[in-house]
């Protein structure tokens, strides 16, 4: 499928995106993220992989409609949770 990443036309297929993503070690994820085989990866990630372009060159948003339209599985990042609040005591001042 053809696809316009960084201005840039590139012919993808799902098959070979799911091969270039092979023994690639995901990053942390902080904002869009997608679903290849059993890992998550940032979209950026895969997208420097399959282009080589540079990282500043793909912006998260055409990556997720490229992959998406590919057939993979898009989502944001996770939010992260606020810290556990401590649980209230049940009993009273200790008294020594």
């Amino acid at each position: 499928m053809r696809c316009v990443i960084a201005r840039f036309p590139f012919d993808l297929l799902k098959r070979e995106v799911e091969q270039s993503m092979e023994g690639v070690t995901p990053e942390p994820v902080t904002g869009v993220a997608v679903t290849i085989g059993r890992h998550v990866y940032p979209v950026k990630q895969v997208g420097v992989v399959i282009t080589r372009l540079d990282p500043r060159d793909i912006t998260a948003g055409e990556m997720r409609r490229a992959l998406t339209r590919l057939g993979f599985t898009c989502h944001d990042a996770p939010q992260a949770t606020a810290p556990a609040q401590p649980a209230p005591t049940t009993h009273g001042p200790l008294s020594w």
